[in-house]
């Protein structure tokens, strides 16, 4: 179980409270000037696309020996300016900053406080530019806080069956017989786990393999079937007859140290050494039982299924230590025994003492309650 949250609870959902509102104050804005969002980007495109030009045109426009820069200046403008709608909002700030960086005559020539003039005129557009920007800002701020505060509804909801886990095997007892299924489940892990690694062994690889696709198909059995191409191979060619960790010893030989042991070296490399991750990890974990163990339905299903390949490959003390655990699965205590065995094993003594003190309870309390707060909040910014 992991340590209890010590982040502010109510950060998520206030920091997304407060983009909500934000964002509300800023549209409400919008709509008080009169404004929908269509038209503030087209002014804040219109801005930008302005300031832009006089940026870009104001070195040489004010440079009296470039006569050239300045008429290329004022076509750059004027196609610009012309592709203002002509219903904009506050036309008129492009009409006045126009005015400024205009020459009398030719004598005459722009300077910096020309430009400086054409910006300060165009300071009510660039306030909708910049409520724009703020507008996007807070947009973005928004979504933001939903997904934090999505990440922390995800992480409360973990913490929340975590603490509801921890109430449950609370109530164990904690002196309860558990030794009654370990010692069986024990017994038959142990016992499978040497006779299967006898049978990697002694038995071909031929029979390994159609022993682990037969256990592949077993739905509880959680093995990967072996490689149709891998199967195909030891089925049809003397190399199956080898064990598997000969054939795996011989995959590293040379092509012609492996021609004293095989008829077709490069077929058994393809073969076998592409699948070497697969073989070496060939093991009997799939066949053991987890402890603590499952519910009693799922552990009778469990063995159930293991019994058959059990019998296949282990001897009759292992098998009967397998019949034992289904039995115990049917007997009164079996989910008194199975609750202190998953509390012995899930909670640490720290943990227990929070449970004793209450503070379990508390946190879980605090964490219903920021749980509900946060759902609120995402609710109202859906």
């Amino acid at each position: 179980m992991t340590e209890p949250s010590t982040a502010d609870g109510d950060a998520p959902a206030e920091a997304l409270d407060d983009a909500a509102t934000r964002l509300d104050q800023l549209q409400s804005e919008l709509e008080a000037d009169g404004l929908d969002r269509s038209t503030l980007e087209t002014l804040a495109d219109a801005y930008r696309s302005v300031e832009t030009v006089l940026d870009r045109w104001e070195e040489r426009a004010t440079d009296w020996d470039d006569f050239e820069g300045y008429v290329k200046f004022r076509n750059d403008l004027a196609g610009t300016l012309d592709s203002i709608p002509d219903d904009i909002p506050d036309r008129e700030a492009f009409v006045d900053a126009d005015s400024h960086v205009k020459t009398g005559g030719v004598s005459k020539s722009l300077n910096e406080s020309d430009f400086e003039a054409a910006r300060e005129a165009l300071a009510p557009v660039r306030a909708r530019a910049e409520q724009l920007d703020e507008l996007q800002a807070a947009e973005s701020a928004l979504r933001d806080a939903r997904k934090a505060a999505k990440r922390r509804l995800e992480t409360l909801e973990d913490r929340i069956a975590e603490l509801e886990r921890a109430i449950e095997l609370g109530d164990a007892d904690l002196d309860a017989p558990v030794e009654k299924l370990k010692d069986p489940m024990a017994d038959y892990n142990e016992g499978i786990e040497a006779a299967f690694e006898a049978f990697l062994g002694d038995a071909s690889a031929r029979e390994v393999l159609s022993f682990i696709q037969t256990a592949a198909e077993t739905p509880l059995v959680e093995y990967t079937s072996p490689p149709e191409a891998l199967v195909s191979y030891l089925d049809t060619e003397p190399a199956g007859d080898h064990t598997l960790s000969e054939l795996l010893e011989y995959a590293e030989y040379s092509p012609s140290k492996l021609a004293h042991y095989v008829d077709d070296p490069d077929r058994l490399k393809r073969r076998v050494a592409t699948n070497r991750t697969y073989l070496e990890g060939l093991s009997a974990a799939p066949l053991q039982l987890d402890w603590p163990p499952a519910a009693a339905e799922t552990l009778r299903f469990q063995v159930s299924e293991r019994l058959p390949l059990a019998a296949k490959l282990a001897d009759e003390p292992t098998v009967t230590a397998l019949r034992t655990v289904s039995e115990r699965t049917r007997r009164d205590d079996y989910e008194e025994l199975r609750t202190a065995a998953a509390a012995r094993e899930e909670l640490t003594k720290t943990e227990r003492q929070r449970l004793q003190s209450g503070a379990i309870e508390a946190e879980l309390e605090a964490a219903r309650e920021e749980r509900t707060r946060l759902r609120s909040a995402l609710g109202r910014t859906d």
